[in-house]
């Protein structure tokens, strides 16, 4: 899920300070399994590192939690939704295909403004 140029930790931080109402958390007894943080900007909306605990991954998690979020979204105005997906990463991108979503004719273009490097063991492994 992360790269040596993100930093989860810092970027959980990050989204704690801007829009907390849009980071969302699935939990069992007490356990996190699965997480996403979200952006909207007024125009339209993102889902970035929507990520389920390897544990719990093939159960529906990840339609569940996407679907709360668009509902959430939805209720607050947002008309679009974009999810953020690695090109590679063919059985996240056919799930999202199931749910509705299409690939659109776009490429995104990004500069790191903060450079970070992750520390080893963040994340759900």
């Amino acid at each position: 899920m992360t790269r040596l140029w993100n930093d989860l930790d810092k970027d959980i931080s990050r989204k704690l300070k801007v829009q907390p109402e849009l980071f969302f958390v699935a939990e069992v007894d007490g356990n996190v399994i699965a997480s996403a943080m979200a952006g909207y900007d007024g125009h339209r909306s993102a889902i970035y590192y929507l990520v389920v605990s390897p544990a719990y991954q093939g159960r529906g998690v990840g339609r569940l939690l996407t679907g709360h979020i668009e509902e959430h979204l939805a209720s607050i105005g947002c008309p679009k939704l974009d999810i953020h997906v690695r090109s590679s990463n063919k059985s996240v991108l056919a799930l999202y295909h199931s749910l509705g979503y299409s690939v659109e004719d776009t490429l995104c273009a990004a500069k790191r403004l903060i450079p970070d490097t992750i520390k080893r063991g963040s994340g759900f492994g």
